[in-house]
């Protein structure tokens, strides 16, 4: 095994459109939502499908026919069976997990062709029956004669129909009790976070994903999928985005955590989002073999913790984490990407970064300064795009990619919020100059 760490490169980086839960993707299957992309990238760069050394997804539904992703996108993707495939779950990074074993295991030698992402269908996150329901069902499958089964079934009350919502409960921090939206509703009291200055923030996400999107901006990152029953539609761009947005209008949305006096709507939050992303990572010796040009390069990633309550400003210390590891520093980024799980949320983690007393709050040692918002989420964020959560982590690399790519900039970092508590980051390095 060698000591010495090599260099983990980018060679494509690809994702589908996303769309609200419930409305165009609904019927897509999680692994369909990324074994297209796994296929088109390893078409372009041409490489056997036998000498994938491993195939890596983020998702937090857990499909009950597809309890592992990962080797469901490799094996529909067409690649050879010898390939191994997983999946990894840490909750809104799992995509950013899954790219961060296939740096660690590229970088230590142990892998030169890794492809790694994430992918959510969170339309068909199910509904699960009350346990007094589960019950009944048991107890009926369990009687060996009619008469006892007839007994079985005289225990039914209609409550016991009540479903439980598995994303509502997904949501919902088991150890503070908090789900995310008041997450972000602690966060705007504690900084003094208005409702304007959410809904401003939201209106921006808007506007920028509407500009992108009528621009093309979005036509290099973007795999068109294609879906209905006949497989006869093809979705090009994403279902989010409104462009008929407004402050007023997003001003009159009620309070949807904390009805009576809180300032987090759906307006100012992400949606409920499906989708898919997907990243093709080789080492130099892989290059070389396939005659590749490479994208961009991974510099390092860091995730850290805090508590699960305060779990919008997991980016603050992930992003100082990831600093520290590369020794750059924030005004060395020429492109910024912060997930948007609500407006408050980012505002408190860019103030974060800027002000003494919060940072010192989270146990920094230093600030980092200010995101000028000319390199702050240029295309909009996930207010706009939405959240589908086992992908996002791996989107946002998708996004910044192909920006730096389009600027031919130079450093980039992404990070975002991990529900549960966390936070995570990563730095890249455009290469095309």
């Amino acid at each position: 095994m060698t000591s010495t760490l090599k260099e983990v490169y980018i060679v494509d980086a690809r994702r589908t459109p996303q769309a609200k839960s419930g409305l165009t993707l609904k019927d897509v299957q999680a692994p369909f939502l990324a074994a297209s992309l796994v296929r088109r990238m390893l078409d372009k760069a041409n490489i056997p499908n036998d000498e994938i050394d491993e195939v890596i997804f983020g998702n937090t539904g857990s499909p009950a026919k597809y309890p592992n992703v990962g080797r469901v996108i490799a094996l529909e993707a067409g690649l050879d069976k010898k390939t191994s495939g997983y999946t990894v779950h840490r909750n809104c990074a799992s995509g950013l997990e899954a790219v961060s074993q296939a740096f660690l295991k590229i970088t230590s030698g142990r892998s030169d062709v890794i492809v790694a992402g994430g992918v959510e269908s969170m339309s068909q996150m199910p509904l699960i029956y009350s346990k007094e329901m589960t019950d009944l069902f048991v107890n009926v499958m369990k009687s060996k004669s009619f008469s006892d089964k007839v007994k079985a079934l005289t225990a039914f009350r209609p409550p016991f129909l009540s479903p439980i919502i598995a994303i509502e409960q997904g949501l919902t921090d088991p150890f503070c009790g908090l789900n995310m939206g008041l997450t972000a509703e602690l966060l705007a009291r504690e900084f003094n976070i208005s409702r304007v200055e959410q809904d401003e923030f939201a209106n921006r996400s808007h506007a920028l994903a509407m500009a992108a999107t009528k621009e093309g901006k979005f036509d290099d990152e973007i795999i068109p999928v294609i879906y209905g029953p006949k497989l006869d539609k093809i979705l090009n761009s994403d279902v989010g985005p409104r462009e008929n947005s407004t402050i007023e209008g997003l001003s009159k949305m009620r309070p949807y955590f904390e009805k009576k006096s809180g300032t987090v709507t759906v307006g100012n939050s992400c949606p409920i989002t499906d989708g898919g992303s997907a990243l093709l990572f080789c080492s130099e010796e892989a290059l070389k073999k396939y005659n590749l040009e490479p994208m961009a390069l991974i510099k390092d990633f860091h995730f850290h913790g805090l508590e699960p309550e305060r779990m919008g400003m997991g980016p603050l210390l992930a992003m100082d984490g990831v600093f520290k590891r590369t020794g750059f520093s924030l005004d060395q980024m020429d492109l910024v990407e912060i997930n948007e799980a609500f407006a408050a949320q980012i505002i408190s983690v860019r103030k974060g970064l800027k002000e003494k007393d919060i940072a010192a709050r989270f146990g920094l040692d230093m600030v980092h300064g200010e995101i000028p918002d000319e390199k702050f989420n240029v295309n909009g964020g996930g207010i706009a795009l939405g959240h589908p959560v086992g992908s996002t982590g791996s989107r946002l690399i998708v996004t910044l990619a192909h920006e730096l790519k389009k600027r031919k900039a130079g450093l980039g970092v992404a990070s975002l919020c991990i529900g549960g508590g966390q936070g995570g980051a990563v730095v890249i390095e455009n290469l095309v100059k």
